[in-house]
């Protein structure tokens, strides 16, 4: 392949994520380098096609990369109208459905992403990567992602949804040891809790985390979440859902260990939705101005943590 040629779809071309003939093992090690001009067989990804993702542009290119000789750039572009409520702007790559696994079982997966100049710092939605439960046709609802990487105001955090808990207003110097900071969303019977932040983060800023709960219970291990500005970011992520109490995350950056959340974690409702649990990565927005592009690489995911973690030593389990 010659150096610097790029492989570029608008969301209108052809990848269209055909299902392979046989279902796939979900234990199984998937991984994708971005190396060539297509997703790989064995990293099971695709670009899904869809209206959100027409404002979306997907390249394979070779000018920001972190391993190898490639990596995935990711952006989009403004499609919603200024009034379009609801309207969203997505560039995701999604994992095959074959290789969803179960919505009681625990996986990890790993990936590098990095981001390009300017970080948004406006108070938006952003949205980096997602891990959601499978939601039937015609299901009825707005159902979050039950863990998700997101941005506001240039700061990278982490949040874990589930539905409506108990919770306490928080007192001006945050929530007590033991509990949890959560937006309370009776409108959606959700709850937002907020799990992981770089260290500009403050919760005072992001007035919507002002109550606190004890249903979903947090491990600092003494590390914050990079700063979105500072180059690479290698995740390694354990996401285990359990809407009744059992959910499990472990969340790693950069071979540094970020915190461990237990409790409630993912949603209940059996209308609607199905038992398998999915993720997916690359840039999601409202309506936005401007592009806004990512670059991801070293995509893998196993029910193994050794097969993620770049070091394996610091497997918790």
């Amino acid at each position: 392949m010659m150096k610097g040629f790029a492989y570029v779809v608008l969301i209108g071309g052809f990848l269209m994520g055909q299902q392979p003939a046989g279902a796939a093992d979900w234990k199984a090690l998937l991984t994708d380098g971005f190396e060539g001009s297509d997703f790989t067989r064995e990293g099971s990804l695709y670009y899904r096609k869809n209206f959100e993702q027409s404002a979306g542009k997907l390249e394979f290119q070779d000018k920001v990369v972190l391993t190898g000789k490639r990596a995935l750039r990711l952006a989009v572009t403004p499609l919603c109208p200024p009034t379009g409520g609801g309207c969203s702007e997505r560039a995701e790559v999604w994992q095959k459905t074959a290789t969803w696994a179960p919505y009681n079982e625990g996986v990890w997966y790993g990936f590098a992403v990095k981001f390009e100049d300017p970080v948004p710092s406006d108070d938006h939605r952003y949205v980096i990567a997602q891990w959601k439960r499978q939601i039937l046709p015609g299901a009825v609802g707005d159902y979050s992602p039950f863990l998700a990487l997101r941005v506001n105001r240039g700061q990278l955090f982490a949040t874990v949804e589930t539905n409506l808990v108990r919770g306490k207003k928080s007192k001006s110097s945050g929530c007590e040891p033991g509990k949890t900071p959560v937006w309370l969303r009776p409108d959606t019977n959700q709850t937002r809790a907020l799990v992981a932040a770089d260290h500009n983060f403050h919760v005072d800023r992001q007035s919507r985390f002002n109550f606190c709960t004890e249903e979903i219970t947090l491990i600092d291990r003494g590390n914050k979440l990079p700063d979105p500005r500072s180059g690479w970011i290698d995740f390694g992520i354990y996401a285990k859902p359990g809407p009744s109490g059992g959910g499990h995350i472990e969340i790693f950056a950069n071979d540094k260990w970020i915190v461990t959340v237990k409790g409630r974690i993912g949603h209940s409702d059996e209308k609607g939705l199905g038992d398998r649990q999915y993720f997916k990565f690359g840039p999601y927005r409202d309506g936005g101005k401007g592009e806004w592009a990512l670059y991801y690489d070293d995509f893998r995911r196993s029910a193994n943590c050794r097969d993620v973690l770049k070091d394996a030593s610091a497997c918790p389990f």
